[in-house]
C-alpha cells in the first residue's frame, strides 16, 4: 500500500491515502491524497460544495471510505470514530460541540477533558465554569469547545469552519490556542472559509474543487498567488 508523504521532515499525524468517498451513490471524494505533520497547522480551502467537510468526516472516522487508508500516527486507523479519538485525534464540527443543558465545568469534564488544564489554556473560561453553556455567546461556546479538545492532549486536531458565525475577536483568540497547540506537537487541519486568516498562521494549504486536491503548496506561495487561487478554486461557480 502507498505510504503517507511525511512532507517538510515533520513525523506524519494524519493523512489520506488514496481515498475515495461519497454517500450513498454519489460520490464526493475521489483519490484523495493529503497529510498533516506533528506540530504543522494546514488549511484545507474550497468554494461550498467542495468536499471539505466530508474529507474531515472521512478523516474523523464518521464517513467510511469507499477506497485507500487513513493513517493516524504513521499506521493505519481503525475504521471507527471512537478509536481514533482515543488515538488522539479530535474533531470540532462546524456545529459548537458542546452540551447545551450542561455548565461550562461539566463540558470541560466530558471525555478526555481535563478541567484545569483546559482553564490554563483558556483562562477566560474561568469565571464561567459554573454558568450553562447555552446561556453563552457562539464565540465562549467554541472557546469551551477547543479548551475541551486541547485539554485531552490530542495528537491530531481538526476543525471544521473555525471562524463561522464568529466575532473577529473571537477567532484571533482561537488560532492563538491553535498555534499554541502546534507548538506543543500536535498536527492540525483546518477548514475555514477566510482564506487570508487562515493563511497567515498556517505552514501549508490544500486546495480541493470537485472532491479532489486541485492545488498545494506552502501558505506564503498560496497568498502571494490568493487572488488567481480565489478565481480559479475558491468560487462556487462550479
Amino acid at each position: 500500500m502507498k505510504q503517507p508523504d511525511e512532507g517538510n521532515g515533520r513525523r506524519p499525524a494524519l493523512a489520506a491515502v488514496g481515498v475515495s468517498a461519497g454517500y450513498g451513490e454519489v460520490s464526493i471524494l475521489r483519490d484523495l491524497d493529503l497529510h498533516v505533520g506533528a506540530g504543522e497547522i494546514v488549511a484545507l480551502l474550497g468554494a461550498n460544495g467542495a468536499g471539505k467537510t466530508t474529507t474531515m468526516h472521512v478523516l474523523a472516522g464518521h464517513l467510511p471510505a469507499r477506497k485507500g487508508a487513513v493513517h493516524i500516527n504513521g499506521a493505519v486507523a481503525p475504521t471507527s470514530a471512537h478509536a481514533r479519538a482515543r488515538l488522539g485525534l479530535a474533531f470540532l464540527t462546524e456545529e459548537s460541540a458542546v452540551f447545551k443543558t450542561l455548565s461550562v465545568e461539566e463540558n470541560l469534564r466530558v471525555g478526555r477533558g481535563n478541567l484545569e488544564k483546559a482553564l490554563q489554556l483558556v483562562p477566560e473560561l474561568r469565571p464561567l465554569v459554573k454558568q450553562r453553556v447555552g446561556l453563552l455567546s457562539g464565540g465562549e461556546q467554541q472557546l469551551v469547545a477547543l479548551a475541551r479538545a486541547l485539554s485531552g492532549e490530542p495528537r491530531v486536531l481538526m476543525i471544521d469552519e473555525l471562524s463561522m458565525g464568529l466575532a473577529p475577536k473571537i477567532v484571533d483568540r482561537l488560532l492563538d490556542a491553535v498555534c499554541a497547540a502546534a507548538e506543543n506537537g500536535v498536527g492540525v487541519l483546518v477548514v475555514e472559509q477566510y482564506a487570508e486568516r487562515i493563511l497567515a498562521v498556517a505552514h501549508r494549504a490544500y486546495v480541493m474543487r470537485s472532491g479532489q486536491i486541485e492545488m498545494t503548496g506552502t501558505s506564503a506561495t498560496i497568498r502571494e498567488n490568493l487572488k488567481a487561487v480565489r478565481d480559479i478554486y475558491l468560487s462556487s461557480r462550479d
